[in-house]
C-alpha cells in the first residue's frame, strides 16, 4: 500500500500543500515548527479516530481559516487506485466527514483500505502515564487486525457516558434505562475486550519468533476486565456503588497494558527511556509483520522523530528492518544526516518555515 497523492487544505499551519511520494521512505525533515509533525498527523486520520495527537478536530483547522479542513489521498493498491478523504465543515467543526470513491462513508469504512500505526515522542512516556493512554495504543493494534473494533469501541463508550449520565441525575434512577445501557455495555465491552486479547495473543506469539537483535523483546499482558466476564451482572451490582462515584467503574474501560522486557523480566515502566522506546519499536515493527501476514496488505508506518531518540546501532537496524519488510514509512526529522543510512526507495521532503501557508512539494 502506498500513498502518492496527499493534499491538504486548510489544515493546521497549511493553507494548501500537495505532496506526491513514492513508495518506501518518505523522510521529512526541517526546524522544530516547520509542520512536519501536521503532515504526518494527516495521514494519521486516513484511519478511524483522532489521529496520532488525539486532538479536537475543531483544533486542526487552519487559524486564520474558514473553520473547516480538508485531508485527501490516493492510495495505491493491487486493484487500482482508491481516492480517500475526510474534514470538517466549517458550520461543524467537530463532525468528521468521510468519502472514499467520492461516496460519503463511515470513518470505519476507512479500515477496508488502509490500516496505519505511528510512534510519537509523546508516546515515549506510553509505559509511565496513566492507563488510557496504553488502552489507546492497544486499540490501535486491535483496530488493524479487526476493523469492526472500532464499531465496538464507539458504541461501548456511548453506552457508558449515557449511563454515567443516568447515574449523575439526581433524579430517582430510571432502573429501566438504566438496565439497557448495561446491556449495550455488556454486549460491545465483551467484543472489545475479546479483541484486546486475541490482539495481544496473536502479537506474543509474532515477537516470541523474532530472532534476538537489537530491539528488546517484549511480552504483553491486559489487566483488569476479562472478555469472559458477566459485565452486565456486574455492572447491575456495582449501581450504587457507581452512583455514589459519578462513573463506571467496572469494564474494559478500566483494563490496563502491561509490557514486560523479557531480556531482563522487568516491567517496561522499570527499564530505561532507550529500552522503553527499543520495546516500543518492537511491538510496532513485530504488529506491523502481523498486519501483513493477516490482511494481506502492509500497514502504512508514521514515525515521528524516531531517529534522534535512538542510537546509531539501533538507528541502521531500524532502516534496514523496514527496508526489508516493505511498506512505506514516513518519517521526521530535524537534521537530515540522522537518514543517511537509508539508501534506496526514499522520498526526501524538506519542509521549512517558508512553507507554511502553501506548500506544493512534488517529487
Amino acid at each position: 500500500m502506498t500513498l502518492r497523492r496527499l493534499s491538504l487544505t486548510d489544515f493546521r499551519s497549511y493553507e494548501t500543500a500537495l505532496i506526491e511520494p513514492g513508495p518506501g521512505f518518505v523522510v521529512l525533515t526541517g526546524e522544530n515548527g516547520a509542520g512536519k509533525t501536521n503532515i504526518l498527523e494527516a495521514v494519521s486520520l486516513l484511519t478511524p479516530g483522532r489521529g496520532l495527537r488525539r486532538a479536537r478536530l475543531s483544533e486542526m483547522a487552519r487559524q486564520g481559516g474558514p473553520g473547516g479542513f480538508s485531508i485527501s489521498a490516493i492510495l495505491e493498491t493491487p486493484g487500482g487506485d482508491v481516492d480517500l478523504g475526510t474534514g470538517t465543515l466549517p458550520g461543524a467543526p467537530d463532525r468528521r466527514r468521510v468519502r472514499i470513491n467520492g461516496a460519503a462513508a463511515s470513518a470505519t469504512a476507512l479500515t477496508e483500505w488502509l490500516s496505519i500505526l505511528w510512534l510519537t515522542p509523546a508516546m515515549d512516556r506510553l509505559f509511565a502515564d496513566a492507563p488510557g493512554g496504553r488502552r489507546a495504543f492497544l486499540d490501535r493494534l486491535a483496530l488493524a487486525l479487526e476493523p469492526a473494533h472500532a464499531h465496538h469501541a464507539s458504541r461501548y463508550e456511548a453506552a457508558m457516558r449515557a449511563r454515567n449520565r443516568l447515574l449523575g441525575d439526581e433524579a430517582p434512577l430510571d432502573t429501566e434505562w438504566c438496565a439497557a445501557l448495561e446491556l449495550q455495555m455488556a454486549e460491545h465491552g465483551g467484543a472489545l475486550a475479546a479483541a484486546r486479547e486475541r490482539t495481544i495473543d496473536a502479537l506474543n506469539a509474532r515477537l516470541a519468533d523474532q530472532p534476538d537483535g537489537p530491539f528488546a523483546k517484549a511480552y504483553l499482558a491486559l489487566h483488569g476486565w476479562e472478555a469472559d466476564g458477566d459485565l452486565g451482572a456486574a455492572l447491575a451490582q456495582g449501581r450504587d456503588r457507581d452512583r455514589a462515584a459519578g462513573r463506571s467503574l467496572t469494564g474494559p474501560h478500566r483494563s490496563d497494558l502491561a509490557v514486560t522486557h523479557l531480556g531482563k523480566g522487568q516491567a517496561a515502566d522499570r527499564c530505561s527511556t532507550g529500552e522503553q522506546k527499543a520495546l516500543l519499536l518492537a511491538i510496532v515493527l513485530g504488529h506491523a509483520d502481523l498486519v501483513a501476514e493477516r490482511a494481506g496488505r502492509r500497514p502504512l508506518i508514521l514515525l515521528d522523530e524516531v531517529a534522534a531518540h535512538i542510537d546509531p546501532v539501533r538507528r541502521s537496524a531500524l532502516f534496514e528492518r523496514l527496508a526489508l519488510s516493505g511498506g512505506q514509512v514516513w518519517m521526521t526529522g530535524t537534521e537530515s544526516a540522522l537518514f543517511d543510512a537509508i539508501s534506496d526507495k526514499v522520498t526526501r521532503l524538506d519542509i521549512n518555515t517558508t512553507n507554511v501557508g502553501s506548500v506544493v512539494i512534488q517529487v
